[in-house]
């Protein structure tokens, strides 16, 4: 029977209300149990004096690339990249070519996954067909094949009675809805976000009210079918103020923030940086801190990377001409060290819980615990280490990050996926 002892670890598990140090057993790939020295003859000992052990974090909103555009990641690149950046589980988005819009694209990804992934991999279906919101995309069928979600991400559906066709069929299903909320008919043509800074320099902007109508009629088509509605990448004052009114209303409504969205504002960005460009943009001040209020609150609910590769090639152009998206994995856990625990504003297991139970709540994973009995997805970090992000020793095929030479205190220290290391800062694998 293979074991693993992690010990002198502080163990916090928010799922059990859980934070002292301890030592943590893992036989045969699954969590045996946690407390003062448990039974471990003949076991490998992994030594965690100083740092946070803590159940495996989930990424709930990624972009893998694969099938179709494996010049800038794949299943195999981003899963390394997750892996090194403390992440045990991954949600994949569906914008790939073709769309995950049926049981074969689904059932290819899953398929790949199993074959090259050092992480575990649920693969989020398309809303419509092709993702062109007028035809709902074979939802039951990529169920079982084993989507967690739908969503049409980066081509928000914008006919509302296909929207809510499509809330009605996923509660059903008993799936959430995850929408990246924007009016494209309001942000058409926008670079950056719409102020003050993007008038200095010239760029056209996204104004917040693009997304903060969609939220708002998401909610109203939520509260109508009843279906799970999840706000992805959440970015605007006033968005994060509905989805705080929807859930004391008890409303199904869950929402998630990228670290970039509460560490960088607009002012923060180079001028025409391209590698500072994303959708939805970075926005103003009073956005950043209504967005670190929403997660002390609870209005937010996780912490999800939008992890989005782009090669040199296409992101080294005109900020007018390049793709939206940056790189996320590795450097989420220690933006949020940085921005919640460092500054005294959350208690590290409200953090860990970000990070953990909620996305597994919301889409109703069994990950996210380090109950006895559990897969042993197992996350160990550190507080204080110092380093800095070089982008170019990244796991990811892409190498569009703001976050390059950035100094941080505290990061990733070893990421376990059912019982087996896949990645430690201490040595390669």
């Amino acid at each position: 029977m293979a074991k693993l002892l992690i010990r002198n670890g502080r163990i916090v598990d928010p799922a059990a209300g859980y934070d002292a140090i301890a030592d943590l057993l893992v036989e045969d790939g699954i969590i045996a149990g946690y407390g003062p020295r448990p039974d471990a003859v003949g076991a490998e000992v992994f030594d965690a004096a100083g740092m946070v052990v803590a159940p495996g974090f989930i990424d709930m909103h990624v972009h893998l690339r694969e099938p179709g555009f494996e010049h800038s990641e794949t299943i195999e690149s981003g899963s390394r990249a997750a892996a090194a950046g403390g992440f045990t589980s991954i949600c994949c988005m569906p914008n790939t070519q073709p769309v995950n819009d049926s049981v074969t694209v689904t059932s290819y990804i899953v398929e790949r996954a199993k074959q090259n992934a050092v992480v575990n991999v649920y693969p989020i279906g398309a809303i419509t067909k092709k993702s062109a919101g007028e035809e709902l995309a074979s939802i039951g069928s990529m169920k079982r094949a084993g989507i967690v979600a739908i969503s049409d991400d980066g081509r928000p559906v914008m006919n509302a009675r296909v929207m809510r066709r499509g809330m009605e069929m996923a509660h059903s299903f008993d799936l959430p809805v995850i929408d990246h909320c924007e009016d494209l008919n309001l942000s058409a043509g926008g670079d950056m976000h719409e102020g003050l800074i993007s008038l200095k320099l010239g760029l056209r902007g996204i104004p917040a009210c693009s997304e903060d109508i969609m939220v708002a009629r998401d909610i109203l088509l939520a509260e109508a079918t009843g279906a799970r509605f999840h706000v992805a990448h959440i970015s605007s004052r006033h968005s994060i103020a509905m989805v705080r009114q929807a859930k004391a209303l008890g409303l199904p409504v869950t929402s998630e923030v990228c670290p970039h969205h509460f560490a960088l504002s607009d002012e923060d960005m180079a001028p025409y940086d391209s590698n500072f460009k994303m959708k939805p943009p970075l926005r103003g001040r009073g956005d950043v801190g209504a967005a670190i209020d929403g997660v002390l609150s609870g209005a937010i609910d996780a912490i999800a990377t939008d992890h989005a590769p782009h090669p040199g090639s296409e992101k080294m152009q005109e900020f007018e001409r390049c793709p939206f998206g940056i790189l996320g994995l590795e450097t989420a856990i220690a933006l949020a060290l940085e921005t919640f625990v460092h500054t005294g504003r959350l208690p590290l297991g409200k953090l860990v819980e970000k990070f953990t139970t909620a996305p597994a709540g919301i889409l109703r994973l069994r990950r996210g615990t380090l109950a006895r009995g559990a897969p042993a997805d197992i996350t160990i970090f550190d507080l204080d280490r110092p380093w800095t992000y070089d982008v170019n020793r990244s796991f990811s095929k892409s190498r569009n990050s703001p976050f390059h030479g950035r100094a941080f205190r505290g990061g990733p220290a070893a990421t376990i996926v059912n019982g087996r290391f896949v990645w430690r800062q201490d040595k390669e694998l």
